[in-house]
């Protein structure tokens, strides 16, 4: 799998600006959302490529679960401007539109005939990529998710070619983020991290990858949910995340992801707190087929005790997560959720992970309706 170069600590974002210049870009497309530009968070970024001569067209029009029509703009803009490259900035969706948008500048297909696996046929537009959260882990993936406008499905591009050639994790861009997106990014790295730790597909890079991400998040997530300007904190967790994309990436994922992908689709559930409200439902129902898995990362991380069996530790291990959930005030279950909608999310998720999901613990469809069940407001 690819990975793109990479630039870390205070001020990267800016020697990537420099890097993009060095290798002869001329006129980028900036991907981002408005609330960032509002923020002020790429003034710097701006006047960076600025004075490397570098112009830049911004498309601010990305809202969360980006759609088609999204996409279409932002090539639009592309085109018109004639630039020869894209900068993403932002989170899992300006960064998720910026590598659709790159793959439709040489690839003149609809999304639909991109969608799936390996159908981004010809390299797309140089593509960089500075994530301002720390969570998707998107700026190392071979994935892409956008939405269906007329169905509000989420529709997947996987492929190699889809790595950005470079990223910054610069965490001087995350102090602002709130407690409540902190906490749910940070959730969505954890799971990304212990999904490919408990896959069937798990090797010892992933494993190595997926260790270190669940250490470092479970070290400094609360820290930066109580205080955003712990810099050091901030730049752990984006490390983590970035592992976490790296591990996930060569892993796959399984039920969590499928089950918030569709909760996300129906009810436009954010990503990351859909699958913090999802992954201890999931790891109790897989728990005895992975229960050396969840002791092992128990071990890792010092919860429970030393005498504790396998069984012990890693039922401690979920307990934690839920304990995490409910100091970030996550609640349990889900108030958009409708019980005669349950079959249906059951079905859409079963489709989704049984296509390439290599999960410890299959489930049908009487299971994953239970399961979706207990999230239910009563």
């Amino acid at each position: 799998m690819p990975k793109p170069t990479l630039f870390t600590g205070e001020g990267s974002s800016l020697e990537l600006c420099d890097a993009m210049a060095h290798m002869g870009m001329k006129r980028v497309l900036i991907v981002t959302d408005s609330v960032l530009i509002k923020l002020g968070l790429l003034d710097a970024i701006q006047s960076r490529l600025t004075d490397s001569n570098v112009e830049y067209v911004i498309y601010d029009g990305v809202l969360p679960d980006p759609t088609y029509t999204q996409v279409e703009s932002g090539l639009a803009l592309y085109n018109r401007h004639r630039c020869d490259s894209i900068l993403a900035v932002g989170g899992g969706s300006p960064i998720d539109a910026a590598k659709v948008i790159a793959a439709r500048v040489n690839n003149h297909r609809k999304i639909e005939k991109l969608t799936g696996l390996f159908r981004v046929w010809r390299a797309p537009a140089p593509l960089f990529a500075i994530p301002t959260t720390a969570g998707t882990g998107s700026e190392v993936t071979i994935a892409a998710v956008v939405s269906d406008p007329l169905t509000h499905k989420k529709t997947p591009l996987i492929d190699p070619k889809l790595v950005p050639m470079m990223a910054s994790l610069d965490a001087s861009l995350m102090t602002g983020l709130p407690p409540h997106v902190t906490s749910a990014t940070g959730m969505d790295a954890l799971t990304h991290a212990v999904e490919a730790f408990i896959s069937m597909n798990a090797s010892a890079d992933t494993d190595a990858y997926a260790i270190a991400a669940t250490r470092l998040i479970m070290q400094n997530l609360s820290k930066v949910v109580m205080d955003g300007s712990d810099i050091e904190a901030r730049h752990n967790m984006a490390m983590a995340s970035y592992y976490a994309g790296l591990a996930f990436t060569k892993a796959s994922l399984g039920y969590v992801h499928a089950i918030s992908h569709n909760l996300g689709a129906k009810y436009g559930t954010p990503h990351g707190l859909a699958n913090a409200i999802v992954l201890p439902y999931v790891l109790d129902y897989s728990k005895e087929e992975i229960v050396p898995r969840l002791a092992e990362l128990s071990r890792i991380c010092g919860l429970g005790k030393d005498c504790d069996s396998d069984e012990e530790l890693a039922q401690v291990f979920i307990e934690h997560i839920q304990g995490m959930l409910n100091e970030y005030g996550i609640a349990s279950q889900l108030d958009t959720l409708k019980v005669e909608d349950v079959p249906e999310l059951a079905r859409a998720a079963l489709k989704e992970a049984h296509f390439n999901y290599p999960v410890p613990k299959y489930m049908d469809q009487l299971q994953c309706e239970a399961l979706i069940r207990q999230m239910l407001v009563v």
